[in-house]
């Protein structure tokens, strides 16, 4: 063959090879789902102008404490800066895939100073050597070319890995955003339990002061009075206690914006906020709206892409490669015309006997994708019961709810009735005790099951994926070019 004919032909040929691509091209698996939501029955849904969960889901709680807190989350968080960290690293790699597309050109300088044993033949004599020098500017260039489509799928397999790290880094965010709103509704509420005691604990007080007096007139007991000493100051020490769950829950919070708690402190505040209602969807909606989904998808990518490189690997190896530069033993002459030397041509390398090894990795790589379409389904599962569990949740809690009212009101009746009989001398301090601690006991229900439905409500919120969407995710594009993302 004409040396002239022989690199056209070489580059018609990788022209050709290069809509080649080993292995299997991806397919997303399908996914157990289902038409609707068993729970979703009896659920309020969202007003038309609200029918999509927004990225800013917060909000929909109309709380400003809430909001703020929330927004720190994402410049202060560590565990987040982490995450972002980690993103950054999986799309360099997508860089590194890209630079196998391109040559390997490689430039240095040497100089040697070297002595010829004068044994050996071509010696001037016994102990005499020839000395030299040499002066090399070599040059070297290297493009393995992707006949086959190994680099292709190295490519493909580091941005889908990528596009993992951005899902797994919405999925934290999502995580510290949700647990940061949990953390402050069971706050509120913890506030709500220690005004009810200590309101309580003042009208304690009064009943004191009450038997006091009446056991001054002969009335009441020494027995009564020790009855309402440890009422009142029984009550007094629960107040008390609830600051050390307060303060766990405070110091939660400042670690999740970021700050020392010991420079962090969030002040008594009613538990204004009510159960929002949430737009759900549908549910193969949710395949495209939960981070954890999407990382368990990109995995499955991933993992096919190497499959192909894998089996790349029974392909031959071409390789053109070439050097050059100059070369002299007088440093006068080292970059003169002549002293010039080169070299350029291709190579082709084939496995012939490996003793299974390639057979092998290929196993593997098929085996890893199976056990990603595994985890993708199991992942797919894992969300459909979330969302049924927060949506059962907020049904029975609203149910328990109306009825723990129903008690509070019936308790607070059974107070007022039977402190009116105990002071028309009717019945013993005793009864005022009982009717007291029941009184009290359903209040702190009735706030805990407040506090219960507002994590229920942010755990669908989470559940629901918080508004993302795989739409977010970072394109191939992106990935290239390096354009900022998160």
């Amino acid at each position: 063959m004409n040396r002239p004919l022989v690199f056209p032909l070489l580059a018609a040929v990788t022209l050709v090879a290069a809509g080649c691509s080993v292995g299997p091209n991806y397919v997303r698996p399908d996914a157990p789902t289902s038409e609707g939501f068993k729970e979703i029955e009896g659920w309020r849904t969202a007003v038309p102008r609200d029918e999509v969960l927004r990225s800013a889901w917060w909000e929909l709680y109309d709380d400003p404490m809430l909001s703020g807190l929330v927004e720190q989350v994402v410049p202060a968080n560590q565990s987040l800066a982490a995450a972002e960290a980690a993103f950054r690293q999986a799309r360099t790699l997508v860089w590194q895939a890209r630079t196998n597309w391109y040559p390997t050109a490689v430039m240095g300088v040497s100089f040697a100073r070297s002595r010829v044993s004068g044994t050996l033949r071509g010696g001037q004599g016994f102990g005499v050597g020839t000395i030299s020098s040499d002066y090399t500017l070599p040059g070297s260039i290297s493009w393995e070319l992707d006949l086959w489509g190994k680099i292709r799928r190295q490519v493909e397999s580091a941005e889908a890995s990528a596009q993992a790290s951005a899902a797994d880094l919405a999925n934290t965010q999502l995580s510290l955003q949700t647990q940061l709103a949990i953390n402050y509704f069971q706050l509120r509420a913890l506030d709500a339990v220690k005004k009810l005691l200590e309101d309580t604990a003042k009208t304690y007080e009064r009943s004191l002061f009450l038997t006091q007096n009446r056991h001054a007139q002969g009335i009441a007991s020494g027995a009564d009075i020790a009855q309402a000493e440890t009422q009142l100051e029984s009550t007094r020490a629960q107040a008390i206690d609830v600051g050390v769950q307060r303060a766990a829950l405070e110091h939660a919070i400042a670690v999740l914006i970021g700050k020392p708690p010991a420079y962090f402190s969030l002040p008594p505040a009613e538990l204004a906020a009510v159960p929002p209602p949430i737009p759900v969807g549908v549910p193969s909606d949710l395949l495209e709206r939960r981070p954890d989904v999407a990382t368990a998808e990109r995995d499955m990518a991933s993992a096919n892409a190497q499959i192909g490189v894998a089996v790349s690997a029974w392909y031959p190896t071409v390789t053109i490669s070439g050097s050059g530069g100059f070369e002299s033993g007088d440093i006068a002459k080292w970059l003169m015309w002549p002293s010039r030397f080169w070299s350029v041509g291709p190579s082709v390398s084939e496995t012939i006997y490996d003793a299974g090894r390639r057979s092998a990795v290929t196993q593997q790589a098929r085996a890893a994708y199976d056990e990603t379409v595994d985890n993708y389904r199991q992942t797919v599962l894992n969300a459909f019961q979330q969302v049924e569990d927060q949506l059962a949740a907020l049904r029975i809690l609203a149910e328990e709810a109306e009825v723990q009212d129903r008690a509070v009101k019936a308790a607070r009746d059974s107070v007022r009735l039977t402190t009116n009989q105990y002071e028309g001398g009717i019945v013993s301090y005793l009864n005022v005790v009982v009717v007291n601690a029941a009184a009290l006991a359903d209040e702190q229900q009735a706030v805990n099951i407040q506090g219960r439905r507002l994590a229920a409500s942010v755990q669908l919120v989470a559940a629901l994926g918080g508004g993302w969407s795989a739409g977010d995710l970072p394109s191939t594009g992106d990935l290239a070019k390096g354009r900022p993302w998160f």
